[in-house]
This record gives C-alpha cells, sequence and structure tokens, in this order.
C-alpha cells in the first residue's frame, strides 16, 4: 500500500520525488504529495488528491523552492477519505516536522487522545497525523531541555515516538531545524535505500531508485537510518548500531518501462514466455531428469521427510498454492493444505513436527503472509518463501526459498507472477516427487513438457486479437461464472478475479460440480459462463457440466484442448491451448482467461493498472 521516496544529498530534490512517485503509483493513487525544506530552513509542502499528474499540476502552479531534500507519498486510504487535508505529508502543529508514512498505527486514537490533552489541534482523520505530531511533541520536549548538545534531537524524537507505535510502519522524516537530515525507519512496511555519490534516495520499491543507483540497503524491522549528503548510519530503533549490507538490484530501468505497450499488464501477460524461461533457466534439467533449486539446497533433506506441506498467500498467490496442492499431493504423494495467510494465523493452527509451510508472495511484502509465517515458525515449521522480489521481507525471514524470476511486475492484477509461482510449485513438486516415488522417465515427462511451455504460451498469446473479440460480446454483462474441476478449479477462480479486479464484472469462480448446489440459480438468458475442459480425467464431467448451463440458456466460452473438435458442438466460443500434461496445463489455461478480463476492462473503458480501490503491495492486514 502506499508509495514513499525521499531524497538527501547535493542534486534538486523535486525532480527526483515526482518522479520516483510516477514510478510508484501503482503502489497508492488516492492522492499525493512532497515536502521539501529550502536553503533558508523553510518548509514547502503540496498536496492533491487524484492522480501524480494533479500534484504535478499544483507544484507548477504553486512552485517549490530549490530544496536538496524532501519526501514525497503516494496514498492509497486506510484512515479517512482522499482528500487534501488526509494526503501526506503529515506534519506536527508547529509545522517544524514532516512525515510520511506506509502501514498502520493501530494505537492511534490513544495517542491523539494524550496529544489532545496536551493541546495539540488535529487537522486530518488520519492515524498517521498522530505520529507526526507526537514525534513533533517529542522533539519540542529536547529542544527545551537542549541537553543533547551535538546531536540529533529530531533522530532522539523519531526512536522515543516509535518505541511508543503499535502497529506498522515505513516512515521517512524530516525537520526545518535540521535541513541536511533525513530519518526513515521500518516495521511490517518495506524501505530501500538507495546508496548514490553524496546522496541516498529512499522508497519503498526499487523502481523509483533504479534510474539513480544500483547499490541499496534494505532496512530491517525495528531498523532506522540517518541520512545525511555523503554519509548515513544505520541502527535499531533502540539505537544499536547496526552494519548495512549493501546489495545490487537485480532488475534494470527498461524493465520498469512500457516499451510501447498500451498498458502494464498488457506486456505483463505478453512477457510470460520469457518470464518462465527465465524462472526455469538453470533449474529444470530435462536431459539430466533433474530439477536443481539452489535456495533450498541447504534443507533439501529436511523438505523430502516433511509429512506435511502448509501452502498460503493471499489472492493471486492463494490461487497459485491452490494449484500447488494439486501439485504436491499428485506428484510427491504428500499431504498438503492450502490455507489463506489471513486466517492461519488467527485459528491457531495445528503445526506438527515436520510440517513445512510456504509463503507464496509477488511483493515478499504481503503482510497477512508475512503475519501466517512468522506464526508457522513460531510453532516450529520450517518455512519457504516463493516469492518475486530479492531481497524482500519474506525473503529474509525464511529458512530457504525460491526467487521467481518474473522481472518487476507494475500492473495491480498479477498475471506473470502467477504463472512463475506455478512453474515454481511445480519444480518443487518434481524435485520431492523424484525423491520419493516419480521414476526417472516420469520425471523426463513432466520436465520436457514443463520447459515446452514458454513456447505454448506464445501460441496462446496469438490469440489475443480473437480473444478479445469474444470479449467484447459479453463485456456488458454484469454477472459472469468461471467454472473448473481438478487443477482448473483453481485457475476459474483466477479468471474470476481478474475479471473483478480490473473491469469491475462480478464474477464467481468455482469447481463446475459445485454449480448445481446453488450457483446454478443465477444462470439466465445470455449469462457468459466460461469453462475450463481441457483433455483431463474429468474432461467427460465437464461436458456433462456444459450441457446444464446450455440448457438454461447460458452463453458458453470453453478454453479446451487444441485438436479437439467435439466440444464445439456444445460451445458458443472455444479458445484453444496446445496439449500439455495434465499437471502443467493451468499455466496454459490461464492466459485466455487474462485476455478476456485485459479486454474486457478497456472495452469499458476502465484503468487497467490502476483498478479503483487496489494497490500492489498489501503491506497491511
Amino acid at each position: 500500500m502506499c508509495g514513499i521516496v525521499a531524497y538527501v544529498g547535493r542534486k534538486l530534490a523535486q525532480p527526483i520525488l515526482i518522479e520516483g512517485l510516477k514510478r510508484l503509483e501503482y503502489r497508492g493513487y488516492d492522492s499525493a504529495g512532497v515536502a521539501v525544506i529550502d536553503e533558508k530552513q523553510q518548509l514547502h509542502i503540496r498536496r492533491a488528491v487524484g492522480r501524480i499528474s494533479v500534484l504535478e499540476d499544483t507544484v507548477r502552479q504553486n512552485k517549490l523552492p530549490k530544496a536538496s531534500v524532501g519526501m514525497a507519498h503516494t496514498r492509497w486510504a486506510t484512515h479517512g477519505a482522499p482528500t487534501e487535508t488526509n494526503a501526506h505529508p503529515h506534519t506536527d502543529d508547529s509545522g517544524c516536522i514532516a512525515l510520511v508514512h506506509n502501514g498502520i498505527i493501530e494505537n492511534y486514537v490513544a495517542l491523539r487522545k494524550l496529544l489532545e490533552e496536551k493541546g495539540h489541534k488535529f487537522t486530518s482523520q488520519t492515524d498517521t497525523e498522530a505520529l507526526a505530531m507526537l514525534i513533533g511533541d517529542l522533539y519540542a520536549d529536547l529542544k527545551e531541555k537542549n541537553h543533547m548538545q551535538g546531536q540529533s534531537l529530531l533522530q532522539h524524537a523519531v526512536q522515543a515516538a516509535l518505541r511508543q507505535v503499535e502497529g506498522t510502519y515505513g516512515i521517512a522524516v524530516i525537520c526545518r531545524d535540521e535541513p541536511d537530515t533525513l530519518i526513515v525507519a521500518r516495521k511490517g512496511s518495506p524501505l530501500i535505500i538507495g546508496i548514490g555519490k553524496d546522496e541516498y534516495i529512499v522508497a519503498s520499491d526499487a523502481s523509483a531508485i533504479v534510474e539513480h543507483t544500483a547499490q541499496v540497503v534494505y532496512l530491517n524491522d525495528n531498523e532506522m537510518a540517518v541520512l545525511h549528503p555523503g554519509q548515513f548510519r544505520t541502527c535499531t530503533i533502540d539505537d544499536i548500531d547496526v552494519t548495512p549490507t549493501i546489495s545490487l538490484l537485480e532488475n534494470k530501468l527498461e524493465e520498469y518501462e512500457l516499451g510501447g505497450f498500451p498498458h502494464y499488464m498488457l506486456k505483463e501477460i505478453f512477457e510470460q514466455p520469457n518470464a518462465i524461461r527465465n524462472c526455469q533457466r538453470g533449474r529444470a534439467e530435462p536431459r539430466e531428469g533433474r530439477v536443481v533449486l539452489g535456495g533450498i539446497s541447504g534443507i533439501a533433506r529436511e523438505l523430502v521427510k516433511a509429512k506435511r506441506y502448509i501452502l498460503t498467500g493471499q489472492g493471486t498467490a492463494w490461487h497459485a498454492g491452490l494449484v500447488g496442492d494439486y501439485l504436491f499431493e499428485d506428484l510427491a504423494k504428500v499431504p498438503t493444505e492450502c490455507t489463506y495467510a489471513s486466517e492461519f494465523r488467527y485459528r491457531n493452527p495445528i503445526v506438527e513436527e515436520g510440517t513445512v509451510l510456504i509463503a507464496i508472495s509477488q511483493s515478499g511484502e504481503t503482510a497477512d503472509t508475512l503475519a501466517a509465517l512468522r506464526e508457522a515458525k513460531e510453532k516450529g515449521a520450517t518455512v519457504l518463501g516463493v516469492v518475486n522480489v530479492v531481497g524482500s521481507t519474506i525473503a529474509r525471514e525464511t529458512d530457504a526459498g525460491v526467487y521467481l524470476h518474473a522481472g518487476p511486475e507494475i500492473g495491480v492484477a498479477s498475471t506473470k507472477a502467477f504463472t512463475c509461482q506455478l512453474s515454481v510449485l511445480t519444480m518443487l513438486a518434481i524435485f520431492l516427487g523424484r525423491r520419493k516415488f516419480m521414476s526417472q522417465s516420469q520425471t523426463e515427462e513432466m520436465l520436457q513438457g514443463l520447459c515446452r511451455i514458454p513456447d505454448q504460451m506464445q501460441m496462446v498469446l496469438d490469440q489475443s486479437d480473437a480473444i478479445r473479440d469474444i470479449a467484447e460480446q459479453f463485456c456488458k454483462r454484469e454477472n459472469w461464472l468461471f467454472l473448473g474441476r481438478g487443477y482448473h478449479y483453481p485457475v476459474a477462480l483466477e479468471g474470476a478475479l481478474k475479471l473483478k479486479e480490473i473491469s469491475y464484472i462480478h464474477a464467481e469462480g468455482m469447481p463446475a460440480a459445485e454449480m448445481k448446489h446453488g450457483p446454478i440459480a443465477l444462470i439466465n438468458e445470455g449469462m457468459p459462463v466460461v469453462f475450463i475442459a481441457t483433455r483431463g480425467m474429468q474432461y467427460d464431467k465437464v461436458v456433462s457440466n456444459i450441457e446444464e448451463v446450455r440448457a438454461r440458456g447460458g452463453r458458453v466460452i470453453v478454453v479446451a484442448t487444441e485438436g479437439d473438435s467435439n466440444i464445439r458442438r456444445y460451445s458458443d466460443h472455444v479458445i484453444y491451448v496446445p496439449d500439455t500434461l495434465e499437471p502443467l496445463q493451468p499455466m496454459l489455461t490461464v492466459l485466455p482467461l487474462q485476455l478476456i478480463a485485459y479486454h474486457a476492462a478497456v472495452l469499458r473503458g476502465c484503468n487497467v493498472d490502476k483498478p479503483r480501490n487496489l494497490a500492489k503491495s498489501v503491506t497491511v492486514e
């Protein structure tokens, strides 16, 4: 949720901040703001409701002075409606301290009441203002006592305030009395420090940093950094020094650009063949009949001996976990459960000896998924991460894991991360299965099929124009059903989610057999119903479900196996995917559903990359 970018150095801050916000806009776009401290030690703030372009217009009309320290924020509203008053940055009531914040201050009501009793005046509905006011109050006390000569009073005020805070935060703070100081801190909300020459760029996502430097420091929970031009210090909230680890960013600037596509979502849909190749490179070796996953090599024996696997995630990652549930039980013959991360932590789960939890997340920062893995770890489980973002919190907190290597995913609706998650889970299932029950020939067959998937994906993507024509016929219908069995039940869920996310059409995904137990009552004349009916164990049963829908006037769109001419008799429209082994089919059958959602949203005039009420990385519970 929300995006932060902050700068301290020798250059003009404003252009860096505004450009950084544009790259972070997919993290939140209800409102935005920027704050700088000029050469006269005056604090200047501009805020606006809406997109970054609105803030740009505001700054153009009411120019900011030259400054070399500042911060900016793009908001995804939690407390208080998207208004200029609620937009960040927030200040204390003296106008000395300014702050931007991602996360939620859970005890803000108590803090606000305490501060109001001391005479402080609040103007917004946000939890963030309580933190800004608290830092300002503590700063004023320290300044009055003036017993810390030569030290940053701002640093000590921030530390004292954060020790009183309950909840999550990624913050950047500036103070007009310390105009060359930028302080940042995190707990549960990511912050990255980019290291340049006599300058530092801090952001909640690497996309705002990559244009300026490849050297970064990832802050851990309960850590902060005090930044000045040319020098910085990292420490804990309790002021214990921390030696920073400098890492290199994995992705290049061009990977964050549109590259000629009208939307990031379409670009990322079409990047999937190459993303899968990158995901599998050096890992899937069909000639040797083996899977090589360096990220789990240290605990491979423990994984093979595990008695139970729990897969967890939220949204699209949860759907990937559901496919993984089928894969692990089918190929590795190990008891597996897929559960919502948000439910796992609060149900007092049973975690026996020999349990492995796999946390699945594109960003590696999903708050509910982090909470689930911490709960599992506390109860003695081995925890793995399947994430896309290198250096993310989940990647650092798990015992081992596998990166997706999908490249940056900017579109809010996840596409290439989902198929790469399926690829990784497939490789993990084969890795385990080979060491338990799968023969060499079975393993080779699966890996050969897996390595053919990228080229087969391209064959599906080549049908984009035809899929657009189908979407055009039905995009005005407000209710859709997506139905599948076995491996394709999670695909049906994912197809429905994509349509809901970006076109705002009500859609439901479910197992095809479940339709008869109530939802069949929804089917009326002309209702679009999407079936995944590829060749497999339950093909005939899916055909029977199709006939039940047709008998009630539904319009049937089928995703079928190439060469299946029989299915045309039961369908209004057929989208063919190449033939592959049943466990691998979801990586192909989901593509037409992604394209249907994309084209329907465009035809309805929706903002595909920035759907309403959504943000890319959900870092609050």
